[in-house]
C-alpha cells in the first residue's frame, strides 16, 4: 500500500504561483510513477503531469507545459508540482496519484492510490 497526501493548495491572483507537494508513505521502497490530476466543478478528472520513477516527464498539453513543473524531491517519496502563470481557469481540486506498475500513464484508472487532493482557486 501507498498513502499519498498532498498540500500547498491555496487561493492566488491571475499570474501568481504555488507548489503543490506530494508526500508518499507506506510501500515506497517500490518503483513508482506519480501523476497529478485536477478536477473543476461538473468536469472529469484530467491529467496535468507525470514523472517516472527515473525522472522522465510529461505534461498534458500546452495549457501547462511551460507553466508547470513536476519534479521528484532528493529522496524521492516526494513530487512536487510548481505551477507559475496561474489563471483562472486553473482552479480545480489538484490530487496525486500512483502507479506501481512502473509506467506513466496518461488515464486515471491506470493510478490505484489517490491523494485526498488540494484545493487551488485562482481569481481573476
Amino acid at each position: 500500500q501507498v498513502q499519498l497526501v498532498e498540500s500547498g493548495g491555496g487561493a492566488v491572483q491571475a499570474g501568481g504561483s504555488l507548489r503543490l507537494s506530494c508526500v508518499a508513505s507506506g510501500r515506497t521502497s517500490v518503483n513508482y510513477a506519480v501523476a497529478w490530476f485536477r478536477q473543476a466543478p461538473r468536469n472529469e478528472r484530467a491529467f496535468v503531469a507525470a514523472i517516472s520513477w527515473r525522472g522522465s516527464t510529461y505534461y498534458a498539453d500546452a495549457s501547462v507545459k511551460g507553466r508547470f513543473t513536476i519534479s521528484r524531491g532528493n529522496a524521492k517519496n516526494t513530487v512536487y508540482l510548481q505551477m507559475s502563470g496561474l489563471k483562472p481557469e486553473d482552479t480545480a481540486v489538484y490530487y496525486c496519484a500512483a502507479s506501481t506498475s512502473g509506467g506513466v500513464s496518461y488515464s486515471k484508472s491506470d493510478y490505484g492510490y489517490w491523494g485526498q487532493g488540494t484545493q487551488v482557486t485562482v481569481s481573476s
